[in-house]
């Protein structure tokens, strides 16, 4: 992933095609409240499949690069802890609350940026750089981490918390190894990671029996 047009788009196809599972599979288990997190996948496969547009209009300031910015930006950190805490159990949900409240705050932060101020992608060899204009970066960059690989973490079911894990580990070694294109290759790391997805709707308990 991120490597060209060609592994963006091959990926993000794929990556929808296993997300679709993910809902078909909740679907047929009559799990409405599994929607948001099978539905994870088909996201973030969007997600690619428009960064290869990105890589079609050479970067700079484009509707694409200003659509992957969202995606990546203000959706997930609402997306990931509140699909999260709809398939919490009971016993469960009062620790979620934190990472979704966080995430709803830092999904603002973001989403008044991309109101206020240009996103411009730059092809950078293999991958593509995206630049977003975002104050308190630190603050904000923590804000996004607890919120979605938090809710992860903190999740009832162990395979939410190993996605949580491989995550985690996929966000430092994106840091460590690209850190000026941290954005995309975490992203494409993430959507790789969408095949726990599957393990998790295949394997879901009763929402009742997760604490």
């Amino acid at each position: 992933m991120c490597w060209s047009a060609t592994a963006d788009l091959t990926a993000g196809t794929v990556i929808t095609a296993v997300g679709l599972v993910c809902l078909a599979g909740a679907v047929r288990a009559r799990r409405p409240r599994d929607l948001p997190v099978a539905a994870l996948p088909v996201l973030l496969g969007a997600h690619q499949l428009v960064e290869a547009a990105v890589w079609g209009s050479g970067g700079g300031c484009s509707p694409a690069a200003t659509a992957w910015a969202v995606i990546a930006l203000p959706v997930l950190p609402v997306w990931v802890p509140f699909g999260v805490l709809l398939a919490a159990g009971p016993g469960v949900r009062r620790r979620l609350w934190g990472p979704a409240a966080v995430g709803l705050a830092t999904a603002a932060v973001l989403a008044y940026c991309l109101a206020t101020r240009p996103v411009t992608a730059e092809i950078r060899g293999h991958t593509v750089g995206y630049g977003v204009n975002v104050p308190w970066m630190p603050l904000v960059l923590t804000g996004y981490l607890f919120a979605t690989l938090g809710a992860l973490l903190l999740a009832g079911d162990r395979w939410l918390r190993l996605l949580g894990a491989v995550l985690a580990a996929g966000a430092l070694a994106c840091s460590a190894l690209w850190r000026l294109e941290f954005a995309s290759t975490w992203c494409a790391f993430a959507a790789v990671s969408s095949v726990l997805v599957l393990g998790w709707v295949r394997h879901r308990r009763p929402a009742s029996s997760v604490t």
